[in-house]
Protein backbone atom coordinates (compact mmCIF):
# COMPACT_ATOMS: atom_id res chain seq x y z
CA UNK A 1 0.00 0.00 0.00
CA UNK A 2 1.23 3.47 -1.27
CA UNK A 3 0.14 6.48 -0.73
CA UNK A 4 -1.04 8.46 -3.71
CA UNK A 5 -1.17 12.24 -4.28
CA UNK A 6 -3.36 13.71 -6.74
CA UNK A 7 -2.48 16.85 -8.32
CA UNK A 8 -3.78 19.29 -11.23
CA UNK A 9 -1.33 18.90 -14.24
CA UNK A 10 -1.67 22.30 -15.39
CA UNK A 11 -1.62 24.49 -12.36
CA UNK A 12 0.34 21.98 -9.69
CA UNK A 13 -2.51 22.26 -7.18
CA UNK A 14 -3.18 19.20 -4.87
CA UNK A 15 -6.63 17.51 -5.49
CA UNK A 16 -6.78 14.83 -2.88
CA UNK A 17 -4.77 11.85 -1.01
CA UNK A 18 -5.80 8.65 -1.25
CA UNK A 19 -4.05 4.75 -1.31
CA UNK A 20 -3.32 2.56 -3.79
CA UNK A 21 -2.49 -1.39 -4.00
CA UNK A 22 -0.39 -3.08 -6.67
CA UNK A 23 -3.51 -3.59 -8.70
CA UNK A 24 -4.71 0.06 -7.98
CA UNK A 25 -1.28 1.17 -9.75
CA UNK A 26 -1.22 -1.22 -12.18
CA UNK A 27 -4.57 -0.97 -13.93
CA UNK A 28 -3.55 3.08 -13.43
CA UNK A 29 -0.51 2.35 -15.85
CA UNK A 30 -2.74 0.26 -17.97
CA UNK A 31 -6.25 2.64 -18.95
CA UNK A 32 -4.49 6.10 -17.81
CA UNK A 33 -7.31 6.58 -15.66
CA UNK A 34 -6.38 6.91 -11.60
CA UNK A 35 -7.89 3.74 -9.24
CA UNK A 36 -7.26 3.71 -6.01
CA UNK A 37 -7.59 1.31 -3.12
CA UNK A 38 -10.51 2.58 -0.48
CA UNK A 39 -9.37 1.71 2.99
CA UNK A 40 -13.29 2.19 4.19
CA UNK A 41 -15.13 -0.22 1.79
CA UNK A 42 -11.85 -2.49 1.51
CA UNK A 43 -12.29 -2.33 -2.52
CA UNK A 44 -10.37 -0.96 -5.65
CA UNK A 45 -12.34 2.01 -7.14
CA UNK A 46 -11.84 3.77 -10.54
CA UNK A 47 -11.79 7.95 -9.59
CA UNK A 48 -14.80 9.24 -11.23
CA UNK A 49 -16.58 5.69 -11.79
CA UNK A 50 -20.11 7.10 -10.11
CA UNK A 51 -19.88 10.98 -10.55
CA UNK A 52 -18.11 11.23 -13.85
CA UNK A 53 -15.25 12.86 -12.45
CA UNK A 54 -12.26 11.38 -13.40
CA UNK A 55 -8.70 11.56 -13.57
CA UNK A 56 -6.89 11.20 -16.43
CA UNK A 57 -3.37 10.81 -15.92
CA UNK A 58 -0.90 12.65 -17.47
CA UNK A 59 2.47 11.35 -15.65
CA UNK A 60 3.24 9.13 -12.43
CA UNK A 61 6.29 10.25 -9.89
CA UNK A 62 7.92 7.95 -7.71
CA UNK A 63 9.65 9.41 -4.55
CA UNK A 64 13.14 8.54 -3.19
CA UNK A 65 11.95 5.50 -0.99
CA UNK A 66 9.02 4.33 -3.46
CA UNK A 67 6.12 4.56 -0.88
CA UNK A 68 4.45 7.56 -2.12
CA UNK A 69 3.44 8.29 -5.63
CA UNK A 70 2.41 12.11 -7.34
CA UNK A 71 -0.14 11.18 -9.98
CA UNK A 72 -0.02 14.13 -11.81
CA UNK A 73 -3.70 14.14 -14.04
CA UNK A 74 -6.18 16.11 -15.80
CA UNK A 75 -9.24 16.67 -13.59
CA UNK A 76 -12.80 16.12 -15.04
CA UNK A 77 -15.05 18.14 -12.89
CA UNK A 78 -14.40 18.32 -9.03
CA UNK A 79 -11.76 16.14 -6.99
CA UNK A 80 -14.09 16.11 -3.85
CA UNK A 81 -16.90 14.24 -3.02
CA UNK A 82 -18.28 17.42 -0.90
CA UNK A 83 -18.17 19.48 -4.34
CA UNK A 84 -14.91 21.04 -4.55
CA UNK A 85 -12.14 20.78 -7.71
CA UNK A 86 -9.86 19.85 -4.26
CA UNK A 87 -10.34 18.11 -1.22
CA UNK A 88 -8.08 20.52 0.24
CA UNK A 89 -10.28 23.59 0.30
CA UNK A 90 -9.87 24.90 3.87
CA UNK A 91 -7.19 26.73 5.26
CA UNK A 92 -6.23 26.33 8.99
CA UNK A 93 -4.99 30.97 10.03
CA UNK A 94 -1.24 30.70 11.60
CA UNK A 95 -1.97 33.26 13.61
CA UNK A 96 -5.45 31.90 14.62
CA UNK A 97 -4.96 28.35 15.21
CA UNK A 98 -8.87 27.58 15.74
CA UNK A 99 -9.87 29.47 12.91
CA UNK A 100 -10.46 27.19 9.87
CA UNK A 101 -11.53 29.39 6.53
CA UNK A 102 -12.87 27.80 3.45
CA UNK A 103 -11.33 28.98 0.48
CA UNK A 104 -12.04 27.12 -2.60
CA UNK A 105 -15.33 26.92 -4.37
CA UNK A 106 -18.26 24.26 -4.59
CA UNK A 107 -17.90 23.38 -8.21
CA UNK A 108 -20.73 20.86 -8.32
CA UNK A 109 -23.96 19.60 -5.90
CA UNK A 110 -22.77 16.54 -4.55
CA UNK A 111 -26.40 15.87 -3.15
CA UNK A 112 -27.31 15.19 -7.05
CA UNK A 113 -24.40 13.14 -7.68
CA UNK A 114 -24.03 10.45 -4.74
CA UNK A 115 -27.74 11.10 -2.96
CA UNK A 116 -28.59 12.19 0.52
CA UNK A 117 -26.36 11.18 3.09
Amino acid sequence: MIIAIAQDVKTSEILMVAYMNQKALEKTLKTKKAHYWSTSRAELWLKGESSGHEQLVHQVLIDCDEDAIILKVEQKGGACHTGHYSCFFRELDLDNKERIKTIGKKIFNPRKIYGEN
